[in-house]
């Protein structure tokens, strides 16, 4: 299915109305979802923001800060019936893309230690740990921490 896909999606600039759908989509897949304000905050700062549509549909979708020449990876999501299909790979290789078309020289984001499938990813991609960030996320025992990770583009 995900080879169909590939040849379907599209990537385009997230825009303010794009944020229903969006919103549809982050509690499904986090604990701790981003808010609406958040997006929109995002979006009037100028952060790089883009979505991954398929017929129309948002399936994807992430946020970028640019700042001098660093990158700083701050939401990626896909949503959960697209999951498990490569597709966060291609919203990150999409992202690297643009932090390296904006000469960026390196990439930084934050993941929760429990969400092992995304340090899988960003490590198979060439990320490495740098630190961690002590009670950075929400969580139902109080805070979780944050493993920050970079890589050099």
């Amino acid at each position: 299915m995900s080879a169909v896909l590939k040849t379907q999606y599209q990537f385009r600039p997230m825009q303010m109305d794009d944020l229903e759908s969006i919103m549809a989509i982050e509690p499904q897949i986090y604990p701790y979802p981003w808010t609406r304000g958040n997006f929109s905050d995002s979006l009037n700062s100028g952060y790089s923001a883009w979505v991954m549509v398929l017929n129309e549909q948002i399936i994807g979708y992430s946020l970028m800060m640019l700042v001098l020449d660093e990158a700083h990876l701050l939401n990626l999501s896909v949503a959960k019936p697209y999951q498990k299909q490569g597709l966060g790979r291609t919203v990150l290789e999409y992202m690297v893309s643009i932090a390296k078309s904006n000469q960026m020289a390196n990439m930084f984001l934050e993941v929760r230690p429990s969400n092992i499938s995304a340090i899988a990813l960003y490590e198979n991609m060439g990320f490495n740990e740098m630190a961690i960030r002590r009670k950075y996320y929400p969580a139902a025992n109080g805070r979780e921490d944050a493993v920050l990770m970079g890589l050099a583009l």
